[in-house]
């Protein structure tokens, strides 16, 4: 589910700042941008995070500062030293004259840095407390949109709901239509040559009846049924529900095409496209869902 939240802290010589951003995905797949002075924590930020998340793509942004009267900053030699060296190479092959400039040096990414203290307890806990923030902003945003997801796939299962009956109604008269159908084919066969021939009425119903059973759908559509019913509880229930509306997702659309598969009738065979359409459209929005 997408989402976005900042949390914010500060103490004694420090503050930072966190962002969170998560984009749908069917696992969770944290991404941290930390700088090199918070790599020790990473690990226990990831643990902070999949604790309160369980899926989507997270991007996660800590800039951590050191504020204070004054501040000390450490010199990379080996870098400068290189760029130096790199300079006065230039100046000997190509004989050329002047002087390395400092302010030019100074303003090389890399060249400076903040000094590095420790990360005591206090930082650790600021830290901590901005990531929570963070994520709380994150988990009320995606409840909103949370909410406003659960109303879209409650209107989709209602449309399926509205559909099964039509698949009943049509279903109920098949035995007939396959009787008439048999009855007419069978006639049309044996006058063929001129003679018309009695046709058993107990034979023809047989064969009706075995017709009938082998495209009966009632058990699909009762399973249909309980789906989704158990679909529209589960988006009202709590915890994690995303991968239950993925089982429940992949039952519908087995028991969808079992109708198309049983039936030769086209009133039919459209009702049960029909549900599979906005069962791929639930699919799409399940990804959304934890």
């Amino acid at each position: 589910m997408t989402g976005f939240g900042r949390g914010a802290a500060s103490g004694e010589g420090y503050s930072v700042a966190v962002e969170l951003k998560t984009v749908n995905n069917r696992y969770l797949d944290i991404h941290l941008r930390v700088g090199q002075e918070l790599s020790s924590l990473e690990i226990d930020i990831r643990k902070r995070i999949s604790a309160r998340l369980s899926r989507g793509r997270v991007d996660v942004n800590i800039n951590f500062d050191r504020t204070g009267p004054t501040a000390t900053y450490e010199i990379n030699q080996t870098f400068i030293a290189g760029y130096v060296d790199a300079l006065r190479d230039i100046q000997r092959q190509f004989n050329l004259s002047g002087d390395i400039d400092v302010n030019a040096i100074a303003r090389l990414p890399g060249a400076l840095s903040s000094a590095r203290e420790d990360i005591n307890e206090d930082k650790v806990k600021g830290i901590e407390q901005a990531v929570d923030q963070a994520l709380d902003n994150l988990e009320e945003m995606r409840r909103i949109e949370g909410a406003s997801l659960a109303a879209e796939m409650t209107a989709r299962l209602k449309k399926i709901e509205a559909t099964v009956p039509v698949i009943e109604a049509a279903a109920g008269g098949l035995a007939e239509i396959y009787r008439q159908r048999l009855q007419k084919r069978i006639t049309e066969l044996v006058t063929r040559g001129g003679q018309t021939v009695e046709l058993d009425a107990g034979r023809l119903a047989q064969e009706v009846a075995y017709l009938a059973d082998r495209s009966d759908i009632s058990e699909e559509l009762a399973r249909l049924r309980s789906h989704v019913e158990q679909f529209q509880s589960t988006i009202v229930s709590e915890g994690e529900i995303g991968k239950r509306l993925d089982f429940l997702l992949q039952e519908l659309n087995r028991e969808a095409n079992t109708v198309l598969s049983k039936s030769t009738d086209i009133s039919i065979k459209d009702a049960a496209l029909a549900i599979k359409g906005e069962i791929e459209k639930l699919r799409e929005q399940v990804q959304n869902v934890e």
